[in-house]
């Protein structure tokens, strides 16, 4: 992109974006937790979790390629607001439903998959929506700024939403959802102006599935694309245990009491907001592999750790050494594709991206889950932190991957 693209005022248009994104994600969350709160306490049913699970995740999946391409044919501005205003209207709808006394649980599931098909639009929609915001020698900082801004609210909303469940009914939060995406919408709508890329304007003669055919083509001609996405692939599936089996390992081997469970996820929030701030301001290695390599080294060394330590104000520590350097891969890897792919194919890249990143941890979990009923999570842990640490290796001895991740622009200040 070029940088004439971008406008004089990017840093009040870049505010402005990401003000309505997270106070719509705000919302998002509240509900998010609100409703795996009720489910949890009316049902205590694995099974009706698993269930719910399958109906966040599944949606993405299938609508992530397709949304890609809208990403890159239309407006992307438009398709964040539409996807924000249906999320919204069928939150509005459940909770006037709740109210009257239509209180059925698959209600939740249904609605559940259409905030799933609402994010499924949204992410890579966002993805490549921002370099055209934004000039490119200050993509890190702002991504790593929102990554630290993100995690605050991924820290604030679990709580809040269990607090206001004591305090109020969940139609109240299912409104407070709604009032947070109308002022978000309201923002992009009134107050961002967003000119519409290059492919956009263009009359396109080709259908969705030839365009999408392109995106994978896109992938398949480009190395660097194709080895990042097998590494997030298995990536993906190998933190699956650290991700999910961490609060059971914690119950089983140091007690189940709500203060440690809390305070895992309280680490992993407050390492994250600071490692958000650390590669803000850092920026990460002029080589932005080399960014990747660190993380994933630690990654596995942490979660090695926590499968080793017997005393629990040590695992935290290694909890939140996780969380600091989780936004150290994140940035420099959203940043990377940003930088690499062609305008017209950013939103099928990420969209290729978020159909990985919403399947492959769930399938993790269908081969970690029951190991975890048959041999320690501590097993589990330092196997998959093993290979972890590997891929990191791995990263560091792929020249394909170190050339692709050499700077481009000018260096950040």
């Amino acid at each position: 992109m070029s940088a004439e693209s971008i406008s004089d005022n990017w840093i009040k248009n870049i505010v402005l974006f990401l003000l309505s994104q997270n106070i719509s994600l705000f919302g998002s969350s509240l509900v998010q937790y609100a409703i795996f709160w009720h489910i949890t306490l009316s049902t205590q049913s694995g099974l009706m979790m698993t269930i719910y699970i399958i109906f966040g995740f599944l949606p993405t999946f299938f609508l992530s390629p397709f949304a890609g391409v809208w990403a890159d044919r239309y407006s992307r501005k438009l398709l964040i607001i539409l996807s924000d205003s249906a999320i919204a209207i069928s939150t509005l709808v459940l909770a006037i439903l709740f109210l009257l006394g239509y209180d059925m649980l698959w209600l939740l599931f249904v609605v559940s998959a259409i905030r799933a098909l609402g994010t499924a639009v949204q992410m890579p929609t966002v993805g490549a929506l921002v370099p055209q915001l934004v000039p490119v020698d200050k993509l890190t900082r702002v991504n790593g700024s929102n990554s630290s801004i993100q995690s605050a609210i991924m820290l604030v909303s679990p709580m809040l939403s269990a607090a206001l469940l004591t305090l109020t009914s969940i139609e109240i939060i299912f409104f407070i959802d709604v009032v947070t995406a109308a002022v978000a919408v309201s923002i992009l709508l009134v107050f961002l102006q967003v000119p519409v890329h290059a492919k956009a304007r263009e009359k396109s003669d080709t259908g969705y599935f030839r365009d999408m055919q392109a995106g994978f083509k896109y992938i398949n001609q480009n190395s660097y694309l194709k080895q990042l996405f097998l590494f997030c692939a298995l990536y993906f599936i190998l933190v699956a245990p650290v991700a999910f089996l961490t609060p059971l390992q914690v119950t089983r081997s140091f007690g189940g009491d709500v203060w440690r469970l809390t305070a895992i996820e309280v680490a992993f929030s407050l390492g994250m907001m600071l490692g958000g701030l650390i590669i803000a301001s850092w920026g990460g290695f002029r080589n932005r592999t080399h960014s990747l390599s660190l993380s994933i080294l630690v990654i596995g060394a942490s979660t090695i750790a926590l499968g080793i330590t017997p005393i629990f104000w040590i695992y935290l520590f290694f909890m939140g050494l996780a969380g600091i350097v989780m936004p150290i891969f994140h940035t420099p890897f959203t940043v990377l594709l940003q930088e690499k792919v062609e305008a017209d194919f950013l939103g099928r890249i990420f969209g290729v991206l978020s159909m990985i990143s919403s399947t492959m941890m769930p399938l993790g979990m269908l081969l970690f889950g029951p190991l975890a009923d048959l041999i320690k999570i501590e097993w589990l842990l330092i196997g998959t932190g093993l290979l972890i640490f590997v891929e990191g290796f791995f990263l560091l001895g792929s020249k394909v991957l170190m050339e692709a991740g050499k700077p481009m622009g000018k260096p950040e200040v």
